[in-house]
């Protein structure tokens, strides 16, 4: 039996990042990990190797339709998909290889297998049981499905499987218009797939910036992408060469199927907090199997800790990064904080979408007093040297103070460009304040000055 300050069970973005800070702080840390590699469902079948498929696919669309427009000339690439395959887990291993790593740099064992929790201060790792002072639980979340969809990951799959197809699908059934759907069927879309997107909403990207989502849309089908709307997903059947999705249109209640090659599910992901033994300790749960706790992170059981997605909130790598980081905080008894209305959210389609803080409907709703500032990426000259014209930047300010409330971009670099808005709000700042810092010229960025020039006056090149 070992003795630990700290015990993390897991190993994503929320709790290796946890361990190490940890570490950092004086305390003697633990990571569990039941995968043969850390990183977690990110690192691993999640945001970087699918922004690895989107980073190769992008390129190819590049060089079929905007190559020759720059005078350089000649055939297309062909796709060598087992090569394409091979880098994304090139990428995935360089990653979690770095991780292992830091844990070795910081002091931190991995104790490798599974996780559960036998009493408060107790961890048991397969037979071996482990004493720690604070126990902090970072399991992540697992794919969720629906009613009548039976994932087998070969022709039913979910994010897992769409990573590693054996082949590209002629045709690809996409159920959820959400972030994973859209990016992983614009990855197909790129390399040929026939990709339709079948959502229960009448709007894609749900709680979204309602400009953003109908932009959006359309940019997505100028690419090829379908959508059927406003659809009731009653359930999918395996055939011999692909698999039927059956569905019912809400408006009429009229069925139809839709045959693909391939059905990707998309319907979000749910707390895997499976094995743990949470029922047996009396940890507290929300009616969607989130982990319950206190305004320090803190479970019901005391000295117990949640962070990222097994608890409520988004379910974003950085957010649990985040939260990891304050509870690690928490645990060395300093104080740890994680300022939720800051949290960016991105979409790493092309173009890619990005937002933080409040949506017009949000502001609409509570009934505050808002002022808009928009920009479209026709008026940037960097954005349209590089055929990256669509889009704008919307900047929300309060009407009385001028302090930003929100910020939503849909274009080129939209996912590094939300961030000066995040420091910017992290620091109280007015739409003016933007307006007022020089921005190089000529960069995508000037985009979200002129947005902050829109709040004011107006803008200087629209």
């Amino acid at each position: 039996m070992a003795t630990f300050d700290v015990i993390v069970i897991g190993a994503g973005p929320g709790g290796y990042v946890c361990a190490i800070r940890c570490a950092q702080l004086g305390l003697k840390v633990a990571c569990v990990e039941g995968r043969e590699t850390l990183g977690g469902t990110c690192l691993n079948v999640g945001c970087i190797p699918s922004k690895a498929l989107l980073h190769a696919s992008h390129q190819l669309h590049e060089a079929e339709h905007n190559f020759a427009k720059m005078g350089l000339k000649g055939k297309s690439p062909s796709v060598d998909w087992k090569q394409m395959l091979a880098y994304k887990d090139e990428v995935i291993e360089g990653n979690t290889k770095g991780i292992e790593f830091l844990f070795k740099k910081n002091k931190v064992t991995w104790l490798k297998g599974w996780a559960s929790i036998p009493a408060a201060g107790q961890v048991k790792v397969d037979d071996e049981v482990h004493e720690a002072k604070s126990i902090i639980i970072a399991s992540g979340s697992e794919p969720s499905s629906l009613p009548g969809v039976t994932v087998d990951e070969e022709t039913v799959v979910t994010s897992t499987g769409a990573l590693a197809l054996p082949k590209i699908p002629k045709s690809m059934a996409v159920i959820g218009a959400g972030v994973i759907g859209l990016e992983l069927g614009s990855v197909y879309a790129r390399l040929g797939a026939d990709v339709t997107v079948i959502e229960y909403l009448d709007a894609i990207t749900p709680g979204m910036d309602g400009e953003v989502q109908k932009s959006f849309k359309r940019l997505l089908e100028k690419q090829g992408l379908k959508f059927i709307m406003g659809a009731a997903v009653q359930g999918t059947e395996a055939k011999k060469n692909g698999a039927t999705v059956r569905y019912k249109l809400k408006k009429d209640d009229s069925e139809h199927s839709l045959d693909a090659d391939v059905v990707l599910v998309a319907t979000g992901r749910r707390p895997f907090t499976t094995g743990l033994g949470l029922d047996t300790l009396g940890v507290k749960l929300t009616q969607r199997g989130q982990i319950e706790t206190d305004s320090h992170w803190q479970t019901s059981i005391k000295g117990i800790y949640a962070i990222g997605d097994a608890i409520q909130g988004p379910m974003l790598a950085h957010k649990a990064e985040d939260e990891g980081m304050a509870v690690a905080e928490v645990v060395a008894g300093k104080h740890g904080h994680v300022n939720y209305g800051v949290i960016p959210g991105v979409i790493y389609t092309h173009p890619e979408v990005a937002n933080v803080g409040a949506t017009e409907e949000q502001l609409k709703a509570e009934g505050r007093a808002y002022k808009v500032g928009k920009f479209s990426f026709m008026g940037n000259g960097r954005a349209k040297a590089v055929f990256a014209g669509d889009g704008f930047v919307k900047l929300l300010a309060d009407k009385e103070t001028d302090r930003i409330l929100g910020c939503h971009i849909i274009g080129p670099g939209a996912g590094d460009l939300i961030h000066e808005v995040c420091v910017a709000m992290e620091f109280g700042a007015s739409a003016q304040d933007l307006a007022l810092t020089c921005h190089a010229h000529p960069t995508f960025s000037e985009a979200v000055r002129e947005a902050a020039l829109a709040c004011g006056d107006g803008p200087i090149h629209s």
